[in-house]
């Protein structure tokens, strides 16, 4: 895959959200999304099911796959699994801030490890053509701001990493849950802005308490990319503005049309064992600030989950919101 793979807009890694159900979702509203995988850990990959972990729809491309470990041979392994799976992208976690995290050795903690970062993704590098990526924080506790930052991406770029994602907050690895690392940390865009502006070769994509496609715009006038998480999650309509905003492109399609395009893939997957609710669970923010969303939203509560539920249901819920329109 050549390095033109485009980060102007993307969808984030979330834990326990963007599988790929998930992921098949999004990519109803944008053609042009970048769509991260949850982080993999390499030992789910290397020791776990792979296919419960790697398969994802040939329509979901372009496709990363976010990986989770700090040890450049079983990182190098994976990323030549990802390729082999026919993912577009692999990239390391650095970000995220949670215990098991942190005792994995893996994620935002490894940001006080620069050089065994930059031994990972090097030795990721050599293993692929595909592109390799790094997604990390701007800071992790006491560490100075700016120069620390810095230091970290100077060394992952000396290993030949030219495309940085940077969740603008710093992640305090002590005394802070997950969820209060993605809210009680402030949020310092101009930290990134400045990283763009000292390293103008580097790629730098931000992440990190970004609403809207109107945001998404005001940011790229400064840096090359964006990445959203939690909006596309619980607002995914917004999506539908991606292609032609960001990229010139058609508008994307109405929720109502996105429903229709989803149950021949229901149907599919339920075929092959799959339980409704487990698709319908990301759809739940689809008609936000419609009239009948609510309506929407409690009859896949009540009705998704239940034994023999089929593409009916969805249509079911549709029609609610239809109905009140």
């Amino acid at each position: 895959m050549p390095k033109t793979l485009s980060h102007r807009f993307c969808t984030a890694p979330l834990m326990d959200w963007s599988d790929r159900h998930c992921r098949y979702f999004w990519r109803q509203f944008s053609k042009h999304a970048l769509l991260y995988t949850e982080m993999v850990t390499t030992g789910a990959i290397l020791f776990g099911d792979q296919e419960s972990h790697l398969d994802f729809d040939a329509a979901e491309q372009p496709v990363a796959l976010q990986l989770g470990g700090s040890d450049p041979e079983d990182l190098a392994r994976c990323a030549q699994i990802a390729e082999q799976w026919g993912y577009s992208e692999v990239n390391l976690n650095c970000g995220c801030p949670s215990d098991r995290v942190k005792k994995g050795r893996f994620g935002a903690c490894l940001m006080a490890e620069p050089d065994l970062v930059a031994e990972c993704l090097g030795a990721m590098k050599s293993a692929v053509s595909i592109p390799v990526t790094v997604k990390h924080r701007i800071g992790i506790d006491d560490m100075e701001d700016y120069p620390g930052l810095t230091r970290f991406v100077e060394a992952q770029a000396k290993a030949g990493i030219d495309t940085f994602i940077v969740h603008a907050r710093k992640a305090w690895l002590n005394g802070l849950s997950p969820k209060e690392n993605r809210e009680v940390p402030p949020l310092k865009y101009d930290m990134v802005y400045q990283l763009k502006q000292d390293y103008p070769d580097l790629e730098i994509v931000l992440n990190g308490g970004i609403n809207s496609i109107d945001e998404c715009l005001q940011h790229l006038q400064r840096l090359d990319g964006v990445m959203l998480g939690r909006a596309a999650y619980q607002t995914p309509g917004i999506l539908a503005q991606v292609d032609a905003t960001l990229f010139g492109g058609e508008p994307g399609p109405t929720p109502a049309a996105v429903v229709q395009r989803m149950l021949p893939y229901i149907e599919n997957e339920l075929s092959k064992g799959q339980r409704l609710n487990h698709i319908t669970r990301h759809m739940m923010g689809l008609f936000q600030g419609v009239p009948g969303a609510r309506r929407f939203r409690r009859h896949l509560s009540e009705q998704a989950h239940t034994a023999g539920a089929g593409p009916e249901v969805l249509e079911q819920a549709l029609a609610l919101v239809t109905d009140a329109a």
